[in-house]
């Protein structure tokens, strides 16, 4: 497939967008509730995983800070899935933990590879 090869850094900025949009509503749904109409967080690591969610998605999405944001988010994916799945066997799809996984992974190469085009952090890189 070698004519994708043309497009490969717009492919990439719209992965960095479409994962950072589909991160956010996870972020949102633990703050109050929205989305899924369960009670907001009552404890702090649910409250510190949705602010990563939701501000971290949204940066990844703008492609702010994205290294180290996607970085953040790599592990705090990494940490769901080991604190909230594992416990339910270690095979992902045994313990419904293939998105944990999959973000996970997105992220961490997100971070190796820098927020890329159509990105806020590739605007501010001086001339």
């Amino acid at each position: 497939m070698k004519f994708l090869e043309r497009y490969q850094n717009e492919i990439f900025a719209l992965l960095r967008i479409v994962t950072g949009l589909l991160f956010i509503p996870h972020g949102i749904q633990k703050i109050g509730g929205f989305l899924s109409g369960s009670m907001p967080p009552d404890n702090v690591m649910m409250i510190i995983a949705a602010v990563i969610e939701a501000v971290g998605g949204l940066l990844i999405l703008i492609g702010w800070q994205t290294r180290i944001t996607a970085f953040i988010a790599s592990g705090e994916m990494a940490a769901a899935y080991f604190i909230g799945h594992s416990s339910a066997g270690l095979l992902p799809i045994n313990n419904h933990g293939e998105l944990a996984v999959l973000f996970s992974f997105l992220f961490l190469f997100i971070a190796s590879y820098g927020a890329g085009k159509w990105s806020v952090d590739n605007c501010r890189k001086p001339a």
